[in-house]
């Protein structure tokens, strides 16, 4: 996974970091200093060096030819960054001693610090090195399930690999995979604390590219034992993986919210047309506005409002149910869709998310606390067909300024009739 979501924020220095991090972070460096120093008194083999200037020889131009890629993808806040030099670097951990891996992926990420992360102010250098360390122990856990089964001698020897061969190098990237996720996992929990405990697992789609990477890796390395100038042609899928990652992220940024995480006003209605033609029995949509948001920016600046909208919409994530719509609506609007509700429902989940809303303690740089409500407007739609979104949207603004006239803060429910 090399890097997942950020866990530093811009422009923290090492020993800002809190303390068992730090701990954590320095642990890792040394414990891969210490590897250097046991696996340097290894010495590699002409065929070993050999191996090794091929692996560089396409690892390198295939991050020269996507930099630029890297540095748009880093650029896009509130997306995840997942790395691409796993397929190199287990290809290395199956063929290479560890003295020539430690020294592929020192090699690797010194090239990427001098393409990439140098031109990112929200990465300071010790974040690039933790990195670097995390994968090269990764792969030395890696190399030490392959030495142990003998697979390295096996191959090196030009012996046919078989069925137990392969099981030993499934368990190889089982255990790189394992050993750099919980590294950069533990670092994301202590520092990013998430509701949901699976998020600095990284996602599905995340350890599904992981797992790909991988299996690409075993092809280089099968390459470079028996025809080496062919892992230069791997060059190209990866290079294409990183413009399929680079498309995947402009789709998710164009249908997300830049400051809340949440779906975009234009998003949201689509999914929402989709669920309520989905929908076989009531369903209803909330409209919520924060009261007197205009105040909190002009008292206390805009970056607070902000800040105001993105806890508001974590609250909101929070108190909905697994399966209901949210997103920002614009401005400091938000809506939710709530499929198979009655009445009782609707007014439970926004009464809840009222009060959810109002219990958040925001505190301006200042010092003065910002005070929060909200005044939620609700419809619902009867299960016979009849109305569209649109229809179920203005009556739920009609409830919401209903409930602004009535003094704001509160719930209003209308149940029109289609």
């Amino acid at each position: 996974m090399g890097e997942n979501a950020g866990w530093a924020p811009s422009g923290w220095p090492l020993w800002a970091l809190p303390g068992r991090v730090r701990v954590l972070v320095l642990g890792v460096v040394l414990a891969v200093f210490g590897l250097m120093g046991l696996a340097a008194r290894t010495v590699p083999t002409p065929e070993q060096w050999t191996a090794a200037g091929w692996l560089a020889a396409a690892a390198l131009p295939h991050l020269h030819a996507s930099h630029l890629v890297q540095r748009r993808r880093r650029a896009r806040a509130g997306t995840p960054y997942l790395d691409l030099c796993s397929v190199w670097i287990f290809a290395g951990v199956i063929v290479l001693p560890l003295v020539l891996e430690l020294a592929l992926v020192a090699v690797l990420y010194a090239h990427r610090w001098v393409l990439v992360n140098r031109f990112d102010a929200v990465r300071p250098p010790h974040r690039a090195v933790f990195t670097a360390a995390t994968l090269a122990l990764a792969a030395a856990a890696a190399a030490g399930v392959l030495h142990s089964s003998g697979v390295q001698e096996h191959l090196a020897d030009g012996a046919r690999p078989g069925w137990p061969d392969l099981a030993a190098v499934v368990a190889a990237a089982a255990v790189q995979w394992a050993v750099n996720t919980a590294l950069v996992g533990t670092v994301i929990a202590w520092t990013v604390p998430a509701e949901d405990p699976r998020r600095p697992l990284g996602s599905a789609s995340d350890n599904l590219l992981e797992v790909g990477q991988l299996a690409l890796g075993v092809f280089v390395a099968l390459a470079l034992l028996w025809w080496p100038p062919a892992a230069l042609l791997m060059v190209v899928p990866t290079f294409a993986l990183h413009q399929c990652v680079q498309l995947d992220q402009l789709k998710l940024a164009a249908r997300t919210d830049q400051r809340t995480g949440l779906l975009n006003a234009a998003a949201w209605h689509e999914q929402a047309e989709r669920a309520l033609e989905r929908a076989r029995g009531r369903i209803a949509v909330l409209m919520i506005d924060l009261d007197w948001f205009k105040r909190i920016n002009d008292t206390h600046g805009h970056p607070v409002g902000d800040d105001v909208l993105a806890e508001v919409a974590t609250a909101l994530t929070r108190a909905v149910r697994r399966g209901d719509t949210v997103g920002r609506y614009g401005g400091e609007e938000f809506a939710v869709l709530l499929p198979d509700v009655d009445e009782a429902e609707v007014r439970a989940i926004a009464e809840r998310i009222r009060l959810r809303i109002r219990a958040l303690r925001i505190t301006a740089k200042t010092g003065e606390p910002v005070t929060l409500s909200a005044t939620i407007g609700a419809a619902l739609r009867p299960a016979e067909p009849g109305g569209g979104l649109d229809g179920l949207i203005r009556a739920a603004d009609d409830a919401l300024y209903a409930g602004k006239k009535a003094g704001r803060d509160r719930v209003a429910v209308a149940t029109p009739q289609f």
